[in-house]
């Protein structure tokens, strides 16, 4: 025997004893590396940009069996710069409320539109979007899903022939699922999206459908017979025997239009604003699944897909739903990032805890309007009024129930879809997001603000761009566009190759009409871009640890640092000038100005701010 066959075995042996090298796993416990380092820009495609007329919605397109008002027979597309409070001619045939006939309006915004805009985003600074539900449906909001797994028709470029080619699918059937136009025209957005080193999130509602959704219309026609009886939840059946119809339903918020998906094995009682324990019907599940993994992998490839999912009013679906879909998301792709709606525990005063949502196994953040009330309490003028110290304990009262990795990774909104604009939520004195327009509050500010709230504005944008945690931006509001609540806050946004008409500020309160000038506002737009560059080239402003270094009265002063860099940030919201003394032996270059400064002693003007770079 040689002495090579004598020793082979014995090395075969020794090398199967060895360790196994370990291969590194993504962590998904945590937000994904590139959640913490982006800029969020969240687009209303119907008022984003119209790029193409060609597809604008009908009274086709726009049908439910659930709309309150009838789609006038002259209806038409309104025009995108005509003031927002005029009535089209078509109102004058319908309900004469000003606010019903706004759910009918529809400016023609498209996904051409996006992207048309999308060197505008990259130019903004912009490095993520948050989509608002692009499902098929026929509603302005879209969260009345027709179908889950297309685009909607009118956002892409052949509405006919996409519902000629969604009629030839199985709804229930994943393999029968083709790609129409306005999918395709998505992937585009999407592929050109990332070009520009911008990440796309897609917004969805697993709640709820809307009655012209697919299965639900079985469960109308075939009633018990339906194959999807149990997808919602259904509580009493018509008797064929009975001229009545004995048909109830459950849909969310009691709201007819939105049929409930079913709930199962649930434990105890739901109450909105509290996570509660269950499931979803399971076959209303593999559905999500197949939906999810569609835009996340199209035809298998996650290199084409989207980034994530924003989930809408998560506290009224179960947690063991939302664990059960964050591990099947992160099998798809673990880089995914998964953000939830919670909101109110109590509205108006008291918000929801967190910490339920991001331990880890359901979401990677929140939309994080637990840190914007307190700002705002700070940063605006109030009957709230709170002062530097209050605002920092509220921070940490939050920051500190939560991991650092999570802080980092929070998206952190100010104004959305769903809430005042922010330079109106600014505007006004009242309680957050409480009686936000003049039809609850005839005193509320829906138009022009005065110079002080935008300086207000612009001191509060300092603090959220230089704050833990990524920023986000309500399209529109880097615009200087203003209103209410919703619907006022869903204009169509204000490009600068517009001339829009006046708006009169006084139109839904019984008082002589005021106009006001409205447009696209350069100086802020460039004020943005700068914070927007200041985050973008500034590493620890993503992932620096936060030290508040003085709050006292009007002043907050705050570090953030990490191993290679150290950012001073002072804050003056007072109306009165200000001293701030420097560490004497420490050097500073202005990140804004891009000047060194010279003195230690630091002089801020009223409502101002300074953001420093240790040299």
């Amino acid at each position: 025997m040689k002495a090579s066959s004598f020793f082979l075995p014995i090395l075969l042996v020794f090398i199967s004893c060895q360790p196994k090298q370990k291969i590194d796993q993504p962590d998904i416990t945590t937000p994904p590396s590139w959640a913490k380092s982006v800029i969020w820009y969240q687009i209303f495609v119907e008022r984003f940009y119209n790029g193409d007329t060609s597809n604008d919605p009908t009274p086709e397109t726009m049908y439910s069996a659930s709309n309150f008002i009838e789609t006038p027979e002259n209806w038409s597309i309104t025009p995108w710069t005509q003031e927002w409070y005029a009535k089209e001619d078509w109102t004058q045939s319908n309900v004469e409320n000003l606010y019903s006939n706004l759910q009918l309006r529809r400016y023609g915004g498209d996904l051409q539109g996006v992207l048309d805009k999308l060197d505008y985003l990259q130019d903004l600074g912009i490095t993520a979007i948050y989509f608002n539900p692009l499902n098929d449906a026929p509603s302005l909001h879209k969260y009345d899903a027709r179908n889950y797994r297309h685009i909607d028709v009118n956002f892409g470029p052949d509405p006919k022939g996409d519902l000629a080619l969604i009629a030839t699918e199985n709804p229930g059937d994943p393999s029968t699922w083709k790609w129409t136009s306005a999918d395709r025209m998505f992937l585009q957005v999407v592929e050109e999206a990332h070009k520009r080193n911008i990440r796309v999130v897609l917004d969805y509602s697993w709640n709820h459908t809307g009655v012209e959704f697919w299965a639900w219309k079985d469960v109308l026609e075939k009633q018990e017979e339906s194959a999807y009886k149990d997808w919602y939840t259904i509580k009493e059946f018509d008797d064929p025997d009975t001229p009545e119809n004995e048909f109830e339903y459950r849909g969310w918020l009691n709201n007819a239009s939105l049929p409930e998906l079913k709930k199962v094995n649930t434990v105890g009682e739901h109450k909105i604003g509290h996570p509660f324990e269950g499931d979803l019907n399971k076959g209303a599940k593999e559905h999500v699944y197949a939906v999810s993994k569609r835009w996340l992998a199209p035809d298998g490839d996650v290199s084409k897909g989207i980034d994530g999912y924003r989930l809408d009013v998560a506290d009224h679906i179960p947690m063991g739903f939302w664990r059960d879909y964050h591990a099947y998301v992160k099998s798809i792709n673990p880089e995914a990032y998964l953000v939830g709606e919670i909101w109110w525990e109590e509205w108006p005063d008291k918000l929801m805890d967190p910490v339920p949502y991001v331990s880890g196994d359901v979401f990677d953040a929140v939309m994080f309007y637990q840190i914007y009330r307190p700002a705002r309490y700070f940063f605006a003028k109030s009957n709230y009024q709170i002062d530097a110290a209050q605002l920092v304990d509220s921070l940490q009262f939050q920051w500190n129930r939560l991991r650092e990795e999570t802080n980092l990774g929070m998206m952190n909104v100010a104004a959305t879809h769903d809430s005042p604009r922010l330079l109106t939520s600014f505007a006004n004195p009242g309680k957050y997001k409480y009686n936000a327009n003049p039809s609850a509050d005839s005193s509320y500010i829906t138009s022009k603000p005065n110079q002080e709230t935008y300086q207000r504005v612009m001191l509060y944008l300092m603090h959220q761009f230089t704050n833990v945690g990524a920023p986000h931006i309500w399209n529109g509001d880097e615009m200087g566009m203003w209103g209410g609540d919703d619907p006022d806050c869903r204009k169509p946004l204000w490009w600068p190759e517009y001339k829009f008409d006046a708006e009169n500020k006084n139109s839904i309160l019984d008082k002589e009409k005021e106009y006001v000038e409205v447009g696209f506002n350069k100086e802020l737009y460039q004020y943005y871009k700068q914070m927007t560059h200041l985050r973008n080239s500034q590493e620890v402003l993503s992932n620096g640890k936060i030290e508040f270094v003085e709050a006292k009265d009007n002043l907050l002063v705050y570090k953030r640092q990490n191993d290679n860099s150290s950012i001073l940030v002072v804050l003056n919201a007072g109306n009165e000038t200000l001293q701030y003394q420097l560490p004497q032996n420490l050097k500073f270059t202005d990140l804004i100005t891009g000047e060194e400064v010279l003195d230690n002693q630091l002089q801020l003007n009223g409502i101002s701010g300074r953001v420093l770079k240790q040299m």
